[in-house]
């Protein structure tokens, strides 16, 4: 219905425009004009269709540019809020900043002590097969030691024999010493007594003995206790007890 009406409108403004009358029949449109007034109405025909089309795809055209304004809004929209939440983003990282520089100060800190703490370990492997080749020596050791231990069990009795005898020879040298300085006394005694008997005895028989007019006292030890002279040269000047300490250590020497 609307197309037969926008056609009846088109014949209409032909009619007005072109002077001549056009007849509608069932069959479709018939014009009674000459043939170059046939051609215009043609030519009218064509470029008001395509006018048409031109309008339509205008109408097109202006739909889809507003499609793509809204588009180009709304992304527009998105890109302004993605670059405040960037920007607020980026603020909120600020105390970051500070945080990965103390951290990669704290990892080159941790790494310089990672290879001191390599150099350690590399030092206690070390230090480790060493030790590992020194506790293969403890058997030996352990041998040694045993040796040695054995030797002192065998040496203990000899020892504690030495310390005896040294005791026995101490005692016997203190009272050697004692019998000494009592000998010595006797003798500072006789010689006192000797000394003492010269005042009477000078020029006696005694000094003519010997034919020597000076010798008027007996020589010690001899005439005057009834030993002889020879004996007194060849034996012991403090008699037959001073063989009785050689006698003392014999049984210590035959211990050893």
């Amino acid at each position: 219905m609307k197309a037969e009406l926008r056609w009846q409108a088109e014949i209409a403004f032909l009619q007005k425009l072109l002077g001549i009358n056009v007849l509608i029949s069932p069959k479709g449109l018939f014009l009674e004009t000459s043939g170059d007034n046939r051609r215009l109405v043609e030519d009218r025909l064509a470029l008001e269709r395509e006018l048409t089309a031109a309008n339509e795809e205008l109408r097109r055209m202006n739909l889809a540019i507003s499609d793509i304004h809204s588009e180009q809004e709304l992304q527009t929209r998105e890109l302004i809020e993605r670059g405040l939440k960037l920007e607020s983003d980026l603020h909120a990282m600020e105390p970051l900043k500070a945080e990965a520089a103390y951290l990669q100060n704290e990892i080159q800190r941790l790494s310089a002590i990672r290879q001191d703490l390599s150099r350690q370990v590399q030092t206690l492997n070390q230090d480790l097969a060493k030790l590992q080749d020194d506790n293969l020596q403890i058997p030996v050791l352990r041998a040694e030691i045993d040796g040695l231990h054995q030797e002192l069990l065998r040496a203990r009795p000899a020892i504690d024999y030495e310390k005896n005898a040294k005791i026995e020879l101490t005692e016997q040298r203190q009272v050697m010493e004692k019998n000494l300085v009592s000998m010595a006394r006797e003798v500072e005694k006789l010689r006192s007594e000797l000394a003492s008997s010269r005042a009477w005895s000078a020029g006696g028989p005694y000094g003519m003995r010997f034919s020597n007019p000076d010798a008027s006292f007996p020589p010690p030890y001899g005439d005057g206790y009834g030993i002889p002279q020879g004996a007194i040269d060849k034996g012991t000047p403090y008699g037959p007890s001073s063989g009785s300490w050689g006698d003392r250590e014999k049984p210590l020497m035959n211990r050893r």
